[in-house]
């Protein structure tokens, strides 16, 4: 999978993309990661990417122009799946999507800053518009990285444990049953007695029986669904 990502502060990508299970997955070739800067399209001799809005208002806007031109040079060099645009009114992130998204080639992902981008950005070329929340950021770029990690731990091969992901929270619907590891007892703190039994039919009933109880108790909006 290639994801290709536009932004004003491609250095922000670094320290994350550098690290873990994405740095994982870009060393393993399964995924490949590319920002694009912006400023380097747009026409300004200052490099100037955005304007006042029309109508007047406070904060800034960034200008049509750069972004179209950094677009429709990626899209005449390979074709993309989808073009994501990272906005607070867009639809929800979910577990869902990043399973659909994990499944495609190419992806494109614009992240806006200041104020916005101007409309036009969004009527001519995003397919879809994502948010992480309800809940404002400074630029799209925390958003970008999310959605980034999110579809990296799911791309076959790159989980050493590939069972690993399909038992995390939402998946199947459910938040995760409790986790535990050695000692087995911690100053007094137990480790439930089923998960040492090695019955592991019996240890599955348990996991099920706590993801109902958990997800009924921190996430009934879940269970109604």
């Amino acid at each position: 999978m290639r994801i290709d990502i536009l932004t004003l502060f491609p250095e922000m990508f670094e320290g994350v993309f550098g690290c873990s299970i994405i740095a994982r997955a870009v060393k393993g070739g399964q995924l490949e990661l590319h920002t694009h800067n912006i400023r380097d399209y747009s026409t300004d001799k200052h490099h100037r990417v955005d304007d006042y809005p029309f109508g007047g208002g406070a904060g800034m806007v960034m200008m049509v122009e750069p972004i179209a031109l950094c677009i429709e040079k990626l899209r005449s060099e390979r074709h993309y799946d989808t073009i994501l645009f990272m906005a607070p009114d867009g639809k929800t992130f979910d577990q869902s999507c990043a399973n659909r998204l994990s499944l495609h080639k190419n992806i494109m992902i614009l992240c806006g800053h200041y104020k916005g981008v101007d409309e036009r950005v969004r009527e001519m070329f995003i397919d879809e518009e994502i948010s992480i929340g309800d809940y404002v950021l400074s630029g799209g770029e925390i958003a970008a990285m999310a959605i980034v990690d999110a579809i990296a731990r799911i791309i076959p091969g790159v989980l050493h444990d590939e069972t690993s992901a399909l038992l995390d929270s939402f998946q199947d619907g459910l938040l995760s049953a409790p986790v535990y590891t050695r000692p087995a007892d911690y100053q007094g703190h137990l480790v439930p007695e089923i998960l040492l039994s090695g019955h592991q039919q019996k240890i599955d009933e348990w996991r099920l029986e706590q993801q109902l109880a958990r997800t009924k108790a921190r996430r009934p909006d879940l269970l109604e669904e």
